[in-house]
């Protein structure tokens, strides 16, 4: 995993799903100022699911503190537009099917399930300034209280 204080590659195309729709950009285009990317598996799926309403319910002062909130998944963006819709997810989604945000800050890890070991994205968020730079990273994600987390996170920096 890339440390804190280094800068990331992030100039590479990603779906986004905004305020009801969804358009292609370049993942580093969408960063317009200290931005959280909080990486989660798939929608719909329970943990996942818990993530992102967490970080949901922590949007509002994310934003009146000036930062700003991504989640990425592999899912298409359409199934974001629907999960988005469903949800009420006020914040953008990235969908990153080729794990391309992954493979940028060095955290796809080893993964079993049912038996099969696949690669897969460090359930993981990051810190990231307008420039790439990564300013901190919260490895250990609970779902519940993800959104804590990041506040949590960001108050640290503060200090």
């Amino acid at each position: 995993m890339k440390a804190m204080g280094d800068t990331l590659d992030l100039d590479f195309e990603v779906g986004l799903v905004r305020d009801g729709s969804k358009t292609k950009t370049i993942l580093s285009e969408s960063l317009d100022g200290p931005t959280v990317v909080s990486v989660y598996m798939r929608n719909n799926t329970g943990s996942c699911d818990k993530q992102m309403l967490s970080l949901n319910e922590a949007y509002p002062a994310l934003k009146k503190r000036g930062v700003n909130l991504l989640g990425v998944s592999k899912d298409t963006a359409g199934s974001h537009l629907k999960y988005a819709d469903r949800h009420g997810i006020q914040f953008p989604l990235v969908s990153d099917p080729e794990h391309r945000f992954a493979k940028a800050i060095d955290s796809l890890i080893e993964k079993k399930m049912y038996g099969r070991t696949y690669w897969g994205p460090q359930r993981a968020a990051y810190l990231i300034d307008e420039r790439g730079l990564l300013l901190s990273i919260c490895e250990k994600v609970d779902p519940r209280r993800h959104g804590e987390q990041v506040e949590s996170l960001l108050k640290a920096l503060d200090s």
